[in-house]
């Protein structure tokens, strides 16, 4: 009975030691990550297998609000006022109602960029529920689509529109090229929807004796961000310093470069927010005498000439 017993265990130490040496199988373990963890033999030219997880993706950042002003669409979405202030290429589009998130449903202030766009979408979260004209701002279920509106905040965080409305914005937006701003702070204008997106990515200095205003809820902008607010007599819109051509406006028409460049100094220092354009001084002859015309550019600035007619100062759009 011993010599029997003795043989089966000498059996089962073979059949283990024959199992041992079989490549990418351990005992006790199954599937591919057990095979994933076998070190093969040290004379073996076949690489050891090891698990690859993809890195995950990236966060899309929306296109900068200056690069959308001089071409792309800007879309600005004011909750307070529940109302969407849309640009196209610096200039206003149009403007519509809206309804954004109720309570316990809040829309998140900030800057979204285009994510994805499906004219026939139904929530993955809510009911099935229909989202025509859909463009997605986050993977987390906020979008802007055609929907109810009731007049108040009633969705569930999506920012809703009337429905020919939404199909023309579908249309209108590229994903490359659309920037999204909402924002906590009440607005009523184009002019006060453009200064605000700007002021949310402009680094500016603080002008001694002027206010500031608070930055962009919700937008985290480069530091140091202090938003400027202009004299009662100023109009309130903030420009940025700015690399690209933007757009044109005409301040005034000199006899010479040294009276456009002082009447350059004169209005800097009544609007500061003109330090942020580039100036440049065109030569034109008007019958037969020679005027140097004042022009200032940067993205925005139609909406700024706006601005200043309305505190009385001349101004006028170039391109």
């Amino acid at each position: 009975m011993k010599r029997f017993a003795g043989a089966i265990g000498a059996s089962v130490v073979l059949l283990l030691g024959a199992i041992a040496v079989v490549p990418g199988w351990l005992p006790f373990a199954g599937g591919e990550q057990a095979q994933a963890q076998v070190a093969l033999p040290d004379d073996s030219t076949t690489p050891t297998a090891v698990p690859v997880r993809p890195a995950p993706a990236a966060p899309k950042l929306p296109p900068q609000v200056s690069d959308v002003l001089q071409s792309g669409v800007l879309i600005v979405i004011s909750k307070p006022t529940q109302r969407m202030f849309v640009f196209k290429d610096g200039v206003p589009w149009a403007s519509s109602p809206v309804s954004t998130g109720k309570r316990g449903h809040g829309t998140p202030a900030g800057m979204f960029p285009i994510l994805q766009k499906r004219v026939h979408h139904r929530s993955n979260l809510y009911s099935n529920a229909p989202m025509p004209y859909m463009q997605r701002l986050t993977w987390r279920g906020i979008a802007i689509h055609a929907g109810r509106l009731p007049g108040y905040p009633a969705s569930h965080g999506c920012i809703r529109l009337p429905y020919s409305f939404a199909k023309s914005l579908f249309s209108l937006t590229k994903a490359d090229t659309t920037t999204v701003v909402v924002t906590n702070e009440a607005v009523r204008s184009d002019e006060g929807a453009i200064t605000l997106a700007l002021n949310a990515q402009t680094s500016r200095p603080v002008v001694p004796g002027l206010p500031s205003t608070p930055a962009l809820a919700g937008i985290p902008a480069p530091s140091p961000v202090l938003p400027v607010q202009a004299s009662p007599v100023a109009p309130q819109v903030a420009a940025p310093r700015f690399s690209g051509p933007g757009q044109t406006i005409q301040l005034a028409a000199a006899t010479s470069p040294g009276e456009a460049e002082a009447r350059w100094t004169g209005l800097v220092t009544q609007y500061p927010e003109l330090a942020g354009f580039r100036k440049s001084v065109v030569p034109a002859v008007v019958g037969a005498r020679q005027f140097y015309r004042l022009r200032a550019s940067a993205p925005g600035a139609h909406a700024y000439c706006a601005a200043l007619k309305r505190a009385g100062q001349d101004c006028f759009r170039v391109s």
